[in-house]
């Protein structure tokens, strides 16, 4: 069963997101982060490329040829068809169709009070389901 981390009263989502992307790697897991939309998509692409000097994070869009050996596969919608089912990382603010393939799955909620209900609203559905929950509180920089 998928294990579900809130990380909430995110400040910088992005940033935060990379942080939790370059932790993973290290512990060498296969990350799939799934955007909002095309915009949010091209931000993140740029962000792990250039949020640390010294920290090489490889990534790729799940329809590029070299995806299947990328360990960090960008995604916009609920593809089926992934490479791996590892983690997902979810920033879109819905509920994913197929987070039940992966073994872990993270939510990374900002300190919007929109993205705050919504995410509540997720938490709830986890819960209702039986899914194993945490929650953390990003603390305020």
């Amino acid at each position: 069963m998928t294990r579900i981390d809130f990380h909430s009263n995110v400040a910088d989502r992005l940033a935060y997101t990379c942080r939790l992307v370059r932790k993973a790697r290290a512990a060498q897991c296969r990350i799939v982060l799934l955007s909002r939309d095309a915009q949010q998509q091209a931000a993140l692409d740029e962000a792990l490329w250039t949020f640390s000097a010294t920290d090489f994070l490889p990534h790729v869009a799940a329809s590029h040829p070299h995806a299947a050996d990328t360990p960090v596969i960008l995604i916009t919608g609920d593809q089926a068809e992934l490479p791996h089912h590892h983690v997902l990382i979810n920033l879109s603010g819905q509920t994913p169709a197929h987070f039940a393939r992966f073994e872990r799955m993270f939510e990374i909620i900002s300190a919007q009070e929109e993205d705050k209900i919504a995410g509540r609203d997720r938490y709830r559905y986890y819960k209702d389901r039986g899914y194993p929950l945490t929650h953390f509180v990003a603390q305020a920089v």
